[in-house]
């Protein structure tokens, strides 16, 4: 009998160990692409962020990113979120990066996880610990042995945790995929002789920890092999990497660009996005990541900077509220359909460009099995082309790329759009807050037990760890006489609030390009003693650059009072000054609504200095995401049921010029060629998720910095009730319709497609519907010279009452109203 079980026990380990083998992958790569269980992959990734949205969103977000056509899903790995104590490591919640992969792994995607641990991301201190910051003699990102060790330490921590759990590929799980530093080549030349060597270590030291998978270095081209060299860039088309055994990879095309608090809002145009793809697996590339793919929300105070936005949308395919971005989800979902239509070609051999005209040119792939995909390209940036290709004649837009997915017929080209565009508003849901607000003053100055006094003034990084944004300096002078004066305040940022015997008395706030405070403050000081109470703070620790993790913060002085009765000048930065970490309200616990220090009724404190305001408020009913619209406020941070949604800054309006109504695409983008909302604040609207809310019973709570009203903050949902599509008849036909080997692919005629973007919703009304010339765009169409009524009548039959709807692009189906010319059909409908 025992020996039977044994038997059985042995039987069971062996079937297991083939099951594990059949479901592990061996990845490799060579010149050409990544190599899974020997078989060369086109493959196309996108980024999100786990700790940027919330697990509850997190299987929407990866399946969104499937259905747009991702293979891989690829995000950071943030030191500074797991190990915020050293050797106290925290992977719950949103933290649970686990689960995220494994998710990830569920859905039939790979990951690539960037470990860095460095990661920049526009995220606090580059994703370091600030502890880090106190080790003695340590130097961050060089041939530092106390930072080597902790980075070491740090990195196979994740690696074993992801082994644990079975997630390389080699083991079965979905990482195909890792990333060791990060960008560090740009910056490279401010560490000096200590850099190369670093680097050699870092990748050495990657290579041992037996992943099983290839490893990278983005921007790093000495790179040393075995790891794969890659570029970052809004395009990397021109891209060789630093060995002829390496394929050509682009670990980040920044699909936007991030916003600082007092900056315009970057967009870039889908045409070009799908513009710099194509071209860059024209020439030669079979890995793409786009970054963002989601970009999120920066809760708490997780962003960096300093000064970037709490709002981390980066005009990405997903938006910061999870909801699909058209027409460039929809336009890059149809262009990864295109390319994998060429997959076969692509990675059976290297390219073959040939010259078509000036800035016009063809590349070709062909298998030995008789495959063949092309790409014509357009790189002028004014004038359409119609270019001469085996004997047939095709129409080349500026700045565009058509694909040829048998060499002979358009699947696609970058600047024909045939997906839907979606306009988003902000529905206000009223009533949401109940009337009555509470309040609880914070104090101004010293208020803490454990406040400490010192010679001098203190950086504030240094003093505070970054436990708080906020640092109180406060000094008291003997005056003889009561008199005006100017407060001369020099800071290395990031703002600054100045009270004068408890009464504010002005502030500063630094920016994005300069976060310095360099200040007169006109004050009035009374007869004998009085006390200066200065609050600097941060907003987000720096996190890019040579030496990023050296930059201060805080007053360094002088701090000088001037007379304006005499002229006669004190120097205060040398006196003996108290210091406070914090605010006294946190530890008191306000943020989680608690405390009986909270004060209601009449005599609401509005547009004061240092409030904390608490009001409850019901759920909006419906799936549609949440907001808050700070509209009032002026600067502070804000909690719902004790979680922090981050600084909301209202106040800061970005530039009134600079931005345009429309952007031509064509042409090289940079992040401030294309800008919206100049002259408004840079961000009003606060994404709240739905996971952190209850059917009722909800607090919100706030700590108001500078003075604002909070009656005038409100609660709304984000919803898109409209949709457009504009398709010509020189548009290709949609990919699906697209067959290789078929007649039927030479023959399908453009079509224009209408979807409504929640499955609850109806296509309801026509709002525009016009066949010829249409001018303008989505939510401002106009008839041009040559239309119908008659199309209305012929899109609302085909639409109105289903969720979506197709009608053919051509004079047969609507009708020869502009004879002499290419005729377009848009529409604008509402969804309901």
């Amino acid at each position: 009998m025992g020996g039977g079980g044994e038997s059985v026990v042995f039987l069971l380990a062996v079937c297991a160990a083939m099951v594990a083998s059949a479901v592990a992958a061996n990845v490799t790569y060579d010149h050409r692409a990544i190599v899974i269980d020997g078989k060369r992959r086109v493959l196309v990734s996108g980024s999100i962020h786990y700790p940027r949205s919330t697990p509850e969103m997190w299987p929407d977000l990866i399946q969104k990113s499937k259905d747009g056509g991702l293979d891989v899903i690829e995000t950071y790995v943030f030191w500074n979120l797991h190990e915020p104590i050293r050797n106290q490591y925290d992977f719950k919640g949103q933290k649970d990066l686990v689960k995220f992969i494994k998710l990830v792994g569920q859905a039939g995607l790979y990951a690539h996880l960037r470990i860095g641990p460095y990661v920049c991301a526009e995220w606090n201190y580059g994703g370091f610990p600030v502890w880090l910051h106190f080790i003695p003699n340590i130097e961050l990102r060089t041939d530092n042995e106390s930072y080597k060790r902790e980075m070491q330490r740090f990195t196979t921590y994740i690696v074993n945790l992801m082994k644990q759990e079975k997630l390389y590929a080699s083991q079965g799980g979905p990482i195909i995929l890792s990333q060791i530093e990060n960008e560090y080549g740009n910056i490279q030349s401010g560490y000096g002789a200590g850099a190369k060597p670093y680097i050699k270590w870092a990748a050495s030291m990657a290579v041992s920890q037996n992943t099983g998978v290839p490893w990278v270095m983005c921007q790093q081209k000495d790179a040393p092999d075995p790891i794969i060299d890659t570029c970052n860039g809004f395009y990397c088309d021109q891209y060789v990497p630093n060995s002829a055994n390496k394929p050509k990879i682009w670990t980040e095309n920044w699909t936007g660009w991030f916003v600082p608090f007092g900056g315009a809002v970057p967009y870039r145009p889908v045409e070009d996005i799908a513009f710099a793809v194509a071209r860059f697996y024209q020439l030669g590339g079979t890995f793409q990541n786009y970054y963002m793919y989601h970009g999120g929300t920066n809760f708490a105070r997780t962003t960096g900077g300093p000064f970037i936005s709490t709002g981390y949308d980066y005009d990405a395919p997903i938006d910061e509220y999870g909801q699909i971005r058209q027409p460039k989800w929809g336009h890059l979902s149809e262009l990864h359909k295109a390319i994998k239509l060429c997959e076969e070609a692509l990675v059976a051999t290297d390219p073959a460009t040939s010259s078509l005209g000036p800035n016009l040119d063809a590349t070709v792939y062909k298998s030995g099995a008789g495959s063949c995909a092309a790409f014509l390209s357009n790189v002028g940036t004014r004038s359409d082309a119609n270019v001469t290709f085996n004997g047939i004649t095709y129409n080349l837009p500026a700045w565009s790329v058509s694909i040829l997915p048998d060499c002979k017929n358009v699947a696609l080209n970058t600047a024909q759009i045939n997906t839907v565009s979606g306009v988003a508003s902000y529905a206000k849901v009223n009533g949401m807050l109940d009337a009555e607000w509470s309040w609880v003053n914070e104090p101004v100055g010293i208020s803490k037990n454990s406040s400490f006094t010192r010679q001098g003034l203190l950086e504030q990084i240094n003093t505070t760890a970054d436990k708080s944004d906020y640092l109180w300096y406060s000094v008291s002078t003997n005056i003889a006489d009561g008199s005006e004066a100017v407060l001369h305040v020099e800071s290395l940022g990031h703002a600054l609030r100045v009270f004068i015997n408890g009464k504010q008395a002005g502030g500063a706030t630094g920016n994005s390009g300069n976060p310095k405070v360099n200040q007169d403050f006109p004050v009035t000081l009374t007869s004998g003693k009085n006390t200066i109470d200065l609050l600097s703070l941060t907003v987000g620790l720096q996190n890019y650059g040579a030496h990023f993790d050296k930059t201060g913060a805080g007053i360094t002085g002088p701090v000088k009072l001037t007379s304006k009765n005499n002229g006669s000048s004190a120097d205060l930065s040398s006196q003996k000054w108290t210091y406070q970490v914090g605010l006294k309200g946190v530890d008191s616990g306000l943020p989680q609504g608690g405390s009986s220090q909270w004060t209601s009724g009449s005599g609401l404190p509005k547009n004061q200095p240092l409030v904390w305001y608490k009001a409850n408020f019901d759920a909006p009913s419906g799936n549609s995401p949440v907001a808050i619209d700070f509209t009032g406020m002026g600067k502070g941070e804000a909690w719902v049921n004790g979680q922090s949604i981050g600084r909301y800054w209202p106040a800061f309006i970005a530039p009134s010029s600079g931005c345009t109504d429309s952007c031509d695409y064509r042409g090289p983008y940079n992040a401030s060629k294309c800008l919206k909302n100049c002259g408004k604040p840079s961000q009003h609207l606060y994404h709240v998720p739905r996971s952190w809310l209850k059917p009722s019973g909800n607090v919100l709570v706030l700590f108001e910095e500078v003075g604002g009203d909070p009656t005038q903050i409100s609660f709304g949902t984000r919803q898109f009730a409209t949709v457009c599509t504009t398709v010509s008849e020189a548009h290709p036909s949609p990919v699906d319709m697209f067959e290789l080997n078929s007649e039927e692919s030479k023959v399908s005629k453009p079509t224009l497609s209408l979807q409504c973007p929640d499955p609850n919703q109806v296509i309801s009304s026509i709002k525009f519907a016009s066949f010829g010339d249409p001018k303008g765009a989505c939510g401002r169409f106009s008839h041009g010279k040559c239309s119908s009524e008659n199309h209305l009548s012929i899109i609302q039959k085909a639409c109105v009452g289903s969720r979506s709807c197709s009608i053919e692009v051509s004079r047969a189906k609507l009708g020869d109203w502009c004879a002499s010319a290419i005729n377009t059909l848009a529409v604008e409908a509402s969804c309901t």
